[in-house]
């Protein structure tokens, strides 16, 4: 296991100077100067010239992208543009609002996917099965973005039973010193931040885990189907073993492998999909920062949060790949 693991932790080296390289290369592509776009209507060449100088951008392509690899490697991913401020620093900022959103979405999801995918697999064709699969349509189908908006204008607009928009509520956020505004006032016993929390964290989290939702029951509902009529299910059925754990102990378990890589692709999809969804409703993270970035060409930024994506991406492939041999023992590396 761990030859493999380090196999894939030096594979990953070319995947980072990959995607590092196109988005570098699609960046300095796009018509149009940073400092000319950062920059006030009233300032004079000669200003927009400094800029350039001050921000390394009036040398060669490869003399840029070799000082943000060598930079990046000691952890220094440069000064943003427009905010003037540490690229690590803003994301660090950032950062713990993301990891929360995506926590909770991830919850939401397994929370309601597997036992109704697990039900629908054990019947099938029954009305469980029926409300499953339309459940599952339903959550793949909707764009995360139109999903939200629509909550926002049922939930906040028309019965205001959730707040629309935002993070916390001025003056009950309680402590928010790591930025992890749940878990920080949770362990301090702060229940009301707690809740407020939770509220404005509701409607976003299920927009941005609704195709999660979807795909996870559908792949569940499949593996089900799949196990059920397996040998060891009718010996357990025939040893007397109750429904319910030949379902949970017997063919869940077995069953698991498809579904841990279905949840493992899926959290690659919700960081992606967060940098919509953060923008809907206003969720200072990293996708609304990564927005900001796009908006103002602000090269060091967008290149900061690619490379914090990649590493979130490759580090779930990683933790995905050793959970394989964790949960079954006939897989060996």
């Amino acid at each position: 296991m761990t030859r493999y693991l380090v196999r894939r932790l030096l594979g990953t080296v070319p995947v980072f100077l990959l995607i590092t390289l196109l988005v570098f290369l699609l960046l300095h592509a796009a018509p149009g100067d940073p400092a000319a776009l950062l920059l006030s209507d009233a300032t004079s060449e000669a200003d927009v010239i400094e800029a350039r100088q001050r921000w390394g951008l009036d040398q060669p392509l490869h003399i840029q992208y070799w000082k943000f690899l060598a930079a990046a490697v000691t952890g220094d991913l440069g000064k943003s543009f427009r905010l003037a401020q540490p690229v690590s620093e803003l994301i660090a900022m950032r950062l713990p609002a993301t990891i929360e959103l995506a926590t909770f979405s991830i919850l939401i999801a397994v929370t309601l996917a597997i036992p109704l995918g697990v039900w629908a697999g054990a019947k099938p064709n029954s009305w469980v099965d029926n409300l499953g699969t339309s459940f599952g349509l339903f959550g793949i189908s909707m764009p995360n973005f139109w999903l939200g908006i629509m909550l926002i204008l049922l939930l906040a607009g028309s019965f205001h039973i959730l707040p629309s928009a935002g993070r916390s509520t001025y003056g009950i956020a309680g402590s928010q010193d790591t930025g992890f505004y749940l878990l920080e006032n949770a362990l301090q016993g702060n229940w009301p931040a707690v809740k407020d929390a939770l509220m404005y964290m509701a409607m976003p989290a299920f927009a941005l885990g609704a195709n999660m939702i979807g795909i996870l029951m559908r792949v569940t509902r499949s593996s089900v189907l799949e196990v059920m009529h397996e040998e060891y299910v009718v010996t357990a059925r025939a040893k007397g073993v109750a429904e319910q754990g030949v379902l949970w102990r017997h063919v869940l378990s077995n069953a698991l492998i498809p579904i841990i890589t279905v949840v493992g692709l899926e959290l690659g999809t919700l960081l992606s999909g967060s940098i919509i969804v953060e923008t809907v409703f206003a969720w200072p993270g990293m996708g609304s920062l990564l927005i900001t970035g796009v908006t103002s060409r602000d090269y060091p930024l967008i290149m900061g949060l690619v490379l914090m994506y990649t590493v979130a991406f490759v580090t779930i492939n990683l933790v995905i790949d050793a959970l394989y041999g964790i949960i079954d023992p006939r897989i060996r590396y």
